[in-house]
């Protein structure tokens, strides 16, 4: 446990992402933000909560404790853009996803700022993410990485329209083993949401850096739509009625996904 990072270990060769489940802004730098960033909004809200299923499946549950706003773990520590051509954000955000500023005028981080979050923030979580491969991996031929993500449904600085519910990422199939790929879609597909795969969202950093199937490690990246299981206004609180539906569907997901890793390993 650190201030970085929450980390519960499992045996089974699964670990869940969730990168954007942080919430702090460090104390030293909140009179930097712009009062609409403090709301944190862009958080990918109660996906602890909504994944505590894989606890069952014995996985390994690793989640951020510091704001994407802070440092996006999810991006290349060098910046470089993930969907060249398109509107996304950065490393150190300075814009919301709606497009509002997050640094109040003169505190945007200069380069040595975004180096030093860099090794406070990213380096340890991404530290973490390996050491668990490596753990799993010396007792499973095959690991299933599954990058735990949310996104408020209706964004048009970043997409088009509405998002469909459930968008899987490998990088056009190749961060996964296609039969992978295919239970999770088989899940999606028999769920009565809206689904895609590899459509706008193919998979960030996290997902194209560590998945390998080569290797034995599967990632796969699954950005849904916070309509499915939460409130997307102020205070973005977590709604049962919704999450019921959602939770068997991604438990089917992360399940059949799952299922055929151990069947690459022989089981």
């Amino acid at each position: 446990m650190t201030d970085i990072y929450s980390l519960e270990r499992g045996a089974a060769p699964l670990i869940i992402s969730i990168p954007h489940l942080g919430t702090q802004i460090p104390e030293a730098l909140r009179a930097h933000y712009t009062d609409v960033a403090l709301t944190v909004a862009d958080t990918d809200w109660h996906l602890d909560r909504l994944y505590a299923f894989a606890k069952e499946l014995g996985a390994t549950i690793l989640g951020a404790r510091m704001s994407r706003y802070v440092i996006d773990l999810n991006r290349p520590p060098n910046d470089e853009s993930l969907y060249p051509g398109q509107t996304t954000t950065s490393l150190c955000p300075t814009e919301t996803f709606r497009g509002e500023p997050v640094y109040r005028d003169g505190y945007t981080p200069d380069a040595a700022e975004k180096q030093r979050r860099v090794q406070t923030y990213w380096q340890p979580y991404h530290d973490a993410l390996a050491a668990e491969l490596k753990r799993l991996r010396g007792g499973h031929a095959n690991v299933l990485l599954w990058e735990a993500h949310s996104i408020a449904s209706v964004l048009p600085r970043l997409f088009d329209n509405k998002l469909p519910d459930l968008n899987l990422g490998t990088q056009d199939g190749r961060t996964a083993h296609a039969q992978v790929q295919a239970r999770a879609e088989e899940a999606a597909a028999a769920s009565g949401f809206t689904w895609i795969a590899n459509g706008r969202f193919k998979g960030g950093y996290i997902t194209r850096h560590f998945g390998a199937p080569q290797d034995g490690i599967h990632a796969i990246q699954l950005e849904m739509c916070q309509s499915t299981y939460m409130s997307e206004t102020l205070p973005f609180d977590y709604v049962p009625a919704l999450a019921n539906k959602a939770q068997p569907v991604l438990r089917n997901m992360v399940g059949g996904a799952l299922e055929a890793v151990k069947a690459l390993n022989g089981h």
